[in-house]
């Protein structure tokens, strides 16, 4: 099963598979599925339920929380376990619900088989279930079948496949029985015919030499599940964040417990004060802030066409340095389109073509009309519109001739065909008779311009046909070749074609780049992001479209599949660097190259709409789907799907993710120095309270520390999630994933303001706590009154802190003061609850309040 069944002759093959023209016996089809069991794809289970809500807590920050709120329950304090356990929950369910909804996409590699297949058993043609076919089996193919095995084609007539899915090949593939290099690719192994992909046109017959995991769709499907998901550049700098701040409340809680024990506290009053500090420096309220704040950035993507499946995705592609983009369907409309034809005298745009006036026929039309009448394209009415069948070849020389303003229809009822000579892949032409409206016959011959220029008239220049042939080809266009010759005949001769045809023209025609991915390569490659084209098509395509999108200038190198299967470990890395064109190149040259880019430090964000493109996707940072054109496969693999197939929403997407970054960094720099100004209250507090009646005086109890940290830290930090884009945020380059989270400057920052907070909260304390015990006001009720205000005091810290964060790079007097009217919810919102948290009946029982 692991040989070159493309190199092979068709005779070769039939021996070495022990089958031949009448198929297998039915015996021996039954011993060779025992053999190698059903033609159909192992599944990926993807993630469980259980395993998608476990995962939600695997993070540093959940894990402090949980022991902190097993340490809570075991001193007793039910209250405080509860709370933080609640808080755990919420955040779990927040990203299970974000994440189940997301993961009920379809099993992609599992559709991609037919139900049904036509097999020659004993000479004998019979309809099986696609997971029936062995090795050897002997597969009848027609237009519009979909094929469930990788076939060594034997007989072919007319035969053309549909692979986009699997090679990025954006026109048909005519095929043939020739043999073909040992070394070639996917794409140019014309005698094979591959599982999941679509006959097209013509007939054929082909030998099964792959089934399930052995065809090339298995393979990829194989390298789906051993291909490992990374880490987004945010859950690692969360993780180190989580790390430093377990590490440091671990050694500062010992470090307390000592100095406790050292000032001849109690030991539950040294526990529990070790434990008040945990409580007050752990950011009860930031993994809340995170989850939520990705989700509404999740939302607001989805509003410019993007849909995140993983939260943590969310600002991934804010840190990507490099996009992979596949071309067909992606940059390009996977549509051919005419964009030039040329009469031998005149040289005219698509757009420049005029109008047909009359009976006034300009050389242009002829050559028009001949691209149309032998054309097996077709426009149908129904009930949803028109509908257009055919070849995307001849779909677009049919529309070129509707640039004249008259109907393919009406032209062919004026001129109908009598006779046609199919196309053949070994002639490479077409040729149809038609009854011409005056009763005279018109023969029009339709081809490669090589396999036509030599039926031409011997007066014809068939060195600027030649020439002006291989200039559209130079620019990575497809060109056709149109003739016609006047007859009398009422078929065409069989076999050979008669030479004295007169040349009507070329017809050249492209995928079209999408008219706005070039802006949106050009903001991105500003934004210090560069755009690297990796398709299966041809090179001198992908180079005409890449230097027209400005992904490459024309000099750099051209990459192909083949070249890349040559290199070493350090010529690969060197051609990654080198060029931004890859073509002709295989799923696992595309993981392949994902992975070098990621060795050389980069943040890859690879797009893709084929199977072939799945394994890369996973692969990548950030996988980017189309929606409207991809496959099931690749939505599977995906972090992210594009609703509108537009790589402007790429751009658009890359904006959100900056944003996101940015407005969870804010929310970070606001909640950190609250939870490290608390814990400062809890350490001061230890080192200079005295203590009255044998207990510790405390500025804040824990559970007052919970209600700072969740309620009004979290309640004022949402706010920020939903601040403006900083107006820089496209004109400077990329994060770096070793770049520490917070700068030294931030860092200084947060702790001057958690030093101000806690300075100000302990003096307030004591300024109220002494002015109670003046007025004669007993110890325990002093305390209460003392700790509410200090309370009140750090929540009046984070209103005016929260207005100063709404940006870390300008004055917040340079920013429009309405342009997040949450803000002032959030602080409106907080001040009520102060309100209940200190006039509440039911609060002062709880909180201790007063």
């Amino acid at each position: 099963m692991s040989q070159s069944w493309h190199s092979m002759l068709p005779e070769n093959v039939l021996q070495a598979l022990q089958t031949g023209s009448h198929g297998l016996g039915d015996e021996e089809a039954a011993r060779r599925l025992a053999a190698h069991g059903p033609n159909k794809l192992l599944k990926n289970r993807g993630h469980g339920t259980l395993k998608l809500l476990l995962r939600q807590m695997a993070s540093p920050l959940i894990y402090v929380l949980l022991a902190a709120g097993v340490f809570a329950a075991m001193m007793g304090k039910g209250t405080d376990a509860l709370v933080i356990f609640s808080v755990v929950f919420i955040n779990t369910v927040i990203g299970f619900l974000q994440e189940w909804g997301a993961d009920r996409t379809i099993r992609g590699l599992m559709d991609m088989a037919p139900e049904y297949a036509v097999v020659k058993r004993n000479g004998v043609q019979k309809k099986l279930r696609a997971e029936e076919l062995v090795p050897g089996d002997l597969v009848v193919l027609q237009a519009g079948d979909k094929l469930s095995a990788d076939l060594r084609l034997v007989q072919v007539k007319s035969f053309q496949c549909e692979e986009a899915a699997l090679t990025g090949e954006s026109v048909p593939v005519t095929k043939r029985t020739v043999p073909v290099d040992d070394q070639a690719g996917i794409g140019d192994r014309y005698c094979m015919a591959f599982a999941g992909t679509l006959v097209t046109h013509g007939t054929a017959e082909g030998i099964v030499v792959g089934t399930g995991m052995q065809t090339e769709i298995g393979k990829i499907s194989a390298m789906l599940q051993d291909t490992p998901t990374p880490d987004t550049p945010l859950t690692k700098s969360i993780a180190k964040l989580g790390g430093w701040i377990t590490i440091s409340i671990i050694l500062v809680s010992l470090l307390l417990f000592a100095i406790a024990t050292a000032r001849d506290y109690p030991l539950a009053d040294a526990a529990l004060s070790a434990i008040t500090l945990a409580v007050a420096a752990i950011p009860e309220g930031l993994p809340a802030v995170i989850t939520i704040a990705s989700a509404i950035g999740v939302k607001r993507m989805a509003r410019r066409n993007a849909i995140i499946r993983h939260l943590p995705a969310v600002e991934t592609l804010g840190s990507t340095t490099v996009i992979c983009s596949d071309k067909t369907g992606t940059l390009t409309k996977n549509e051919m389109t005419v964009t030039g034809v040329w009469t031998g005298k005149e040289t005219l745009e698509a757009s420049d073509i005029p109008g047909i006036e009359g009976e006034n026929m300009l050389p242009v039309h002829q050559l028009l009309i001949a691209g149309t009448l032998c054309n097996d394209a077709s426009t149908e009415q129904t009930n949803s519109g028109e509908l257009r069948v055919g070849d995307p070849t001849e779909l677009a020389l049919v529309e070129a001739f509707e640039r004249t303003g008259l109907d393919d229809r009406e032209l062919r009822r004026q001129y109908p065909r009598m006779d046609e000579l199919p196309f053949d892949s070994d002639k490479k032409y077409m040729a149809t008779l038609h009854k011409k409206p005056d009763g005279g016959r018109v023969l029009y011959l339709k081809g490669a311009p090589e396999a036509v220029i030599p039926l031409l008239q011997t007066s014809e220049n068939f060195k600027a046909v030649r020439e002006m042939a291989q200039q559209y080809a130079q620019k990575g266009k497809r060109v056709l070749a149109f003739a016609c010759m006047h007859t009398d005949a009422d078929q065409i001769f069989s076999g050979e074609l008669p030479t004295g045809f007169q040349f009507l023209g070329l017809q050249a025609m492209i995928d079209p780049p999408r008219l706005e991915v070039k802006e949106s390569i050009r903001a991105c490659q500003e934004a210090g992001i560069t755009v690297k084209m990796i398709t299966g098509d041809h090179p001198g395509t992908a180079a005409a479209i890449g230097k027209e999108l400005g992904i490459a200038d024309g000099h750099q190198p051209v990459f192909t599949g083949a070249d890349l299967s040559t290199m070493d470990a350090a010529q690969y890395s060197e051609a990654v660097s080198s060029s931004n064109i890859f073509a002709r190149v295989s799923p696992e040259h595309k993981l392949l190259l994902v992975e070098a880019l990621q060795q050389q430090g980069a943040v890859v964000a690879m797009t893709g709409d084929g199977v072939n493109d799945a394994p890369a996707l996973k692969r990548a940072n950030i996988g980017v789907a189309m929606g409207i054109t991809g496959t099931a496969a690749a939505k599977e693999s995906a972090d992210m799907i594009l609703t509108d197939d537009n790589f402007q929403s790429i751009r658009a997407a890359v904006e959100e993710g900056r944003r996101v970054y940015d407005n969870l960094l804010k929310s970070m720099v606001f909640v950190l120095p609250t939870s490290v100004g608390l814990g400062l209250v809890t350490l001061l507090a230890i080192l200079i309270f005295p203590t009255v009646d044998g207990h510790v005086i405390r500025p804040v109890q824990p559970v007052q520390v919970l209600w700072i940290n969740l309620i009004t830290a979290v309640s004022l930090a949402l706010p920020l999630a939903l601040e403006q884009m900083e107006p820089d945020i496209m004109r400077r380059p990329p994060r770096q994933q070793q770049q520490p989270m917070f700068s030294k400057k931030i860092l200084l920052r947060m702790f001057m303001v958690a030093l101000a907070m806690a300075l100000g909260t302990i003096g307030m304390f004591m300024w109220e706590y002494w002015a109670e015990l003046g007025l004669g006001v007993v110890s325990a009720s002093a305390i209460a009154e003392a700790q509410t205000m200090a309370v009140t005091t750090m929540v009046l810290f984070q209103v005016v802190y929260l207005v100063n964060c709404r940006s870390l790079t300008h004055s917040v007097f340079r920013l429009n003061a309405f342009s997040n009217p949450a803000i002032y919810g959030g602080i409106l919102l907080v001040l009520l609850a102060q309100l209940f948290f200190i006039y509440n009946p039911l609060m002062n029982q709880l909180v201790g309040s007063m």
